[in-house]
């Protein structure tokens, strides 16, 4: 159990586990909350047990049941990011292995780190509110009072009541709907989640929504004003959920929905099981849109069924993910495409350890997390520093199939269940028992425990980046001569230092950059410009940080223009301006990199 996870769990989940969950949700467009109730189905790990704790954040607990009777309970000290413990006394003993249902009914905080409420005038239809949930890492306290660990797995029940021009979905099988009996002017929505899985990935939306059909298996589901495109762009999920399948065996959750969300989602994708959360910048003919929805795809198997036990093995979700992303996209396109897509991997890599700083602990494979905000650990390093050891092992054992195999039989032993490092380690050494020689030769302390970049860079084929590279050349040289640049600034050659301003502005002149509206390009395009210190940028580029909140793209936008000492005033000024409208995990970590105070801010 991780000590940053649970508020005040660590003993109770060494005590107890919860092995479902029944939610009851009333959702307050008024007063922005949620009036919940849930029942936990917990089991005893111990004889006489008779209390548990529970991960809560700015939640209000208005009463405890234990099998129907009333319990004791009580709230302990607050802590800045774990939230508060919610200690629960039964009213009687249960032995090992016997089970007990504790119920909780409580009200959500208007301040819920999980939940983003939007008003109409921030949606795309400007008509009717929304409202969409971000568990990961340790949020779904704020909204659920739980075991709040990827340690704990658990099916689930809900019943969402909204009112009647809404529609609510979830990270699990719709269930069917009916009339809210206790008002004629709301609509409950039921859904069952019978496979195990992990809190951190709840999710709840509620908006009015379209929905089209996009294979056998698969809705998109978005505001009206998207759906005929977003149904068109992600019009191969069957196609990658099969190669998926032929990779790593069968897909175990059903039904896979796609959920495009405002601008303001904080993230490229999230892996909900049912129902994966994509930003609507794939909508404008981001490149990266394949990429992302392989890579949710893949955590139906590597994140979801297979899943880190505590947050410091991070990069067992993350790795695997990035691993079998590429190897589905191998296997849709070609080999140089896996090994293009790894090299721009690799950049990203060197950019968060140049963004943290090579010593930095949070630059391990495997960090130490104790007191630390899982959020503020939040980089490429899980996915593309576990990627490069990956294929670094695919190399030493014997190839893609060979380690593929590996992967799959992974996959199948660890199933429905959370796993360490550790583990990991051990079965790959048992499934390798005759290439044990060679993993000892491994330095597993330096790819595990030792920040910056890896001990051994891999010998990537450069065939496709090799025009790129050649590209960007030519520009810091001057040369313009070629057809196009946005090969260099789409696939992630931008050079670190700053170009002349003259050879940015030809470049302009030759290409009309900022008329591109594709996000990868031109978030690429906007970072050179600050970088070299072109004026007319700024205010552009303050724009495409505040008008989407992707922080793919947000923080480093805001962390260029801060770095132009000339406009640091202005970006913290917009980002006060704007941060009202932002993810609350987006204001907090944008307000640590402009260096804002508590005092300053109100979503910290």
């Amino acid at each position: 159990m991780d000590e940053f996870t649970c508020a005040g769990g660590v003993l109770c989940c060494s005590r107890c586990v919860t092995k479902h969950l029944n939610l009851s949700f009333h959702l307050d467009f008024d007063r922005h909350i949620i009036r919940g109730k849930v029942e936990l189905t917990v089991e005893a790990l111990e004889d006489r047990f008779s209390a548990l704790t529970l991960d809560t954040k700015d939640l209000k607990i208005i009463s405890a049941l234990a099998n129907g009777q009333p319990a004791r309970f009580s709230l302990g000290p607050k802590h800045s990011f774990k939230g508060t413990p919610l200690d629960i006394t039964l009213p009687f003993e249960i032995s090992r292995g016997q089970h007990v249902i504790v119920e909780v009914t409580y009200e959500t905080s208007t301040s819920a780190s999980a939940l983003q409420w939007l008003t109409p005038e921030q949606t795309a239809g400007k008509k009717q509110p929304y409202l969409f949930s971000q568990c990961q890492a340790h949020h779904c306290r704020s909204m659920v009072p739980c075991q709040d660990s990827p340690s704990v797995k658990h099916t689930y029940y809900a019943q969402v009541s909204v009112p009647k021009d809404l529609v609510a979905v979830m990270s699990a099988m719709r269930d069917g709907q009916e009339d809210d009996p206790q008002d004629s002017n709301r609509t409950i929505y039921r859904f069952r989640q019978p496979v195990l899985f992990l809190p951190s990935v709840y999710c709840i939306t509620i908006v009015i929504t379209c929905s089209r059909e996009i294979g056998p298996r698969s809705r998109v589901w978005s505001e009206k004003e998207f759906v005929d495109k977003a149904a068109f762009e992600f019009s191969e999920t069957e196609t990658m959920l099969k190669t998926a399948e032929d990779l790593v065996g069968p897909y175990v959750w059903g039904q896979y929905d796609i959920l495009v969300l405002p601008p303001s989602f904080p993230y490229g994708g999230m892996e909900n099981p049912c129902l994966t959360f994509a930003t609507p910048t794939l909508l404008a003919g981001d490149k990266s849109l394949s990429d992302v929805i392989a890579h949710e795809i893949s955590h139906s198997w590597t994140g979801n069924l297979v899943t880190n036990k505590t947050w410091e093995h991070f990069w067992l979700n993350e790795g695997h993910t990035v691993y079998l992303e590429r190897m589905i996209g191998r296997c849709m396109k070609s080999e140089q495409f896996r090994q293009f897509d790894a090299i721009g991997g690799w950049k990203d890599l060197q950019d968060s350890v140049n963004t943290f700083g090579a010593n930095n602990p949070l630059t391990n494979l495997v960090p130490s997390l104790q007191d630390v905000d899982p959020d503020d650990a939040f980089s490429s390093v899980p996915y593309e520093k576990g990627f490069a050891l990956l294929y670094h092992l695919e190399e030493l054992m014997g190839g893609p199939e060979v380690f593929m195999g590996f992967v799959k039989s992974y996959i199948q032993m660890f199933a429905y269940s959370s796993v360490t490092t550790e583990e990991w380690k051990n079965y790959l050494f048992t499934y390798f028992k005759d290439k044990v020689n060679i993993l000892k030769k491994v330095d597993w302390n330096a790819w595990m425990f030792t920040p910056g970049m890896p001990p051994v860079k891999p010998q990537y084929d450069t065939t496709l980046a090799d025009a790129c590279i050649a590209l960007s050349q030519k520009w810091i040289k001057s040369c313009f001569d070629w057809k196009s640049c946005f090969l260099t600034l789409w696939f992630g050659s931008v050079p670190q230092d700053p170009l002349p301003l003259s050879h940015v502005k030809k470049m302009q002149e030759v290409y009309d950059l900022n008329a591109y509206m594709n996000s990868e390009i031109r978030f690429r395009w906007l970072r050179l410009c600050v970088r070299s210190r072109w004026e007319e940028a700024v205010p552009t580029a303050l724009k495409m940080a505040t008008e989407q909140g992707r922080m793919k793209f947000t923080r480093p936008l805001f962390r260029e223009v801060y770095n132009f000492e000339k406009y640091r005033d202005e970006a913290v000024r917009v980002f006060l301006a704007s941060q009202a409208a932002m993810h609350p995990v987006t204001s907090g970590l944008v307000a640590k990199d402009l260096k804002v105070g508590a005092s300053n801010t109100t979503s910290l």
